[in-house]
């Protein structure tokens, strides 16, 4: 959650626009009210407002996992950006990490690599995609433009099977992106 202390720092670096965009995250993440699929909702809602901006463009870098804090400071993002943004927020307000899984997929209409956010919903036995490319909040068989290549979170690396949850291969760490965001976020006092 951030602390008063890191949205004067977004203030100071990034701007008042930033601390403000900062400070209606934190306000969501306080927020934790509503039946699991409000709060997809809701935080799906937040993070798709903010402009999609490449990696090359944002960070003059080919792939960039940013931060949540940065990705707000800066007002920009990229799909695993808005994917590890809605990951993370969703944990914080109380969603059950075991539920929850970024996926790296094909975007077939793009013809290149995507990654979205997903929900494991027990009652349908359904996993339920968050995107920033197609907003509506939709279960994976409805995804036919999405193929499914692997999926992760704080717990561990899967296989994608037939759209469903998935192999275990091992551990997220394995993925050095992801290491690297998650030694950030330490920095950050996330």
């Amino acid at each position: 959650m951030p602390t008063e202390k890191m949205l004067d720092w977004v203030a100071k670096h990034y701007g008042k626009n930033a601390r403000e965009r900062t400070d209606n995250w934190r306000k969501l993440l306080q927020d934790d009210s509503g039946t699991d699929l409000q709060k997809l909702t809701r935080v799906n809602d937040f993070f798709n407002q903010i402009p999609y901006l490449s990696d090359q463009a944002n960070w003059q870098q080919l792939d960039y996992w940013a931060s949540p804090i940065e990705t707000l400071s800066v007002n920009a993002a990229d799909c695993e950006d808005y994917a590890i943004a809605k990951y993370f927020t969703l944990t914080e307000i109380g969603i059950e990490p075991d539920r929850l899984r970024i996926m790296y997929v094909k975007a077939i209409e793009l013809d290149e690599a995507h990654m979205v956010m997903t929900y494991f919903d027990k009652e349908s036995r359904q996993q339920l995609v968050l995107d920033n490319l197609n907003k509506a909040i939709l279960p994976t068989d409805q995804r036919p433009d999405l193929i499914p290549i692997y999926s992760f979170n704080a717990d561990g690396l899967w296989a994608s099977v037939d759209r469903g949850r998935g192999v275990r291969l091992g551990d997220a760490g394995r993925l050095n992106l992801w290491a690297a965001l998650r030694r950030k976020m330490e920095e950050e006092d996330l």
